[in-house]
């Protein structure tokens, strides 16, 4: 299916974001928002190769910048949290909304910190449909991935537990690999547990935090796609 990409700028707390927004040639269709892992950005193969696989269902898909991160405005380190991350999404769900291109369904799709924020955002705004990578549910689990990265947050703005608020997330797709050494796999089976109805877990065998392997790649691209366009064009 054709699409266009719109480039978008919007205030989230006062900082510029920006991002891309995928446009299927559908109208008004269902969107989904893309937020990206702590030291990455909205530019990552990952959310680039949904975003497509998205449009192929006539699903429009929007990926920006968190603050303070890629081409949007902050200092990583002093405008990073969790509940900056939640903001960052709603904003970036109102600002989708008055663009007029989209109906009223919603999806979320969160790797590692962004699906954190992902989460935490789904308990105050409707969500029809999530997917989230590695996701870690307390802050105090997360390891760092390596030594040069030390100083490039502050740990205590980072703080976050949002164990309590899994009861209330509902359709979710979770993908997680077992040998991850940044997010212990046990983070998805908890999450998987505690979620409400409609729930699936892929494990991904000798799978890291980045997933790495292609293999593991080419099935959260289909398996990704097919849950939203499940989810998102199922009978209201």
């Amino acid at each position: 299916m054709k699409s266009i990409c719109k480039k978008i700028s919007f205030l989230s707390d006062n900082f510029l974001l920006r991002g891309i927004f995928h446009i299927p040639a559908v109208e008004k269709g269902p969107v989904v928002i893309g937020s990206h892992g702590l030291l990455s950005s909205g530019s990552s193969p990952k959310q680039i190769e949904l975003a497509r696989r998205c449009n192929d269902f006539g699903i429009a898909f929007f990926r920006f910048d968190h603050r303070g991160c890629g081409k949007s405005e902050g200092i990583f380190n002093k405008v990073t949290s969790l509940d900056g991350r939640r903001t960052d999404i709603l904003s970036a769900i109102e600002t989708i909304r008055g663009q007029g291109y989209i109906g009223r369904r919603i999806g979320l799709f969160g790797s590692s910190m962004g699906g954190a924020a992902c989460i935490s955002a789904a308990g105050t705004t409707e969500i029809d449909s999530m997917v989230v990578s590695a996701a870690p549910l307390r802050s105090r689990m997360i390891k760092r991935p390596a030594e040069k990265n030390k100083a490039e947050y502050d740990e205590k703005k980072l703080s976050f537990d949002i164990s309590g608020k899994l009861s209330g997330i509902n359709n979710i797709l979770i993908f997680h690999g077992d040998a991850d050494q940044v997010v212990p796999f046990s983070n998805a089976l908890e999450l998987y547990e505690k979620a409400g109805d409609t729930k699936k877990l892929i494990i991904q065998e000798n799978g890291d935090h980045l997933m790495s392997n292609k293999t593991h790649q080419e099935e959260f691209i289909r398996e990704a796609g097919l849950w939203f366009k499940n989810g998102l064009f199922a009978k209201v």
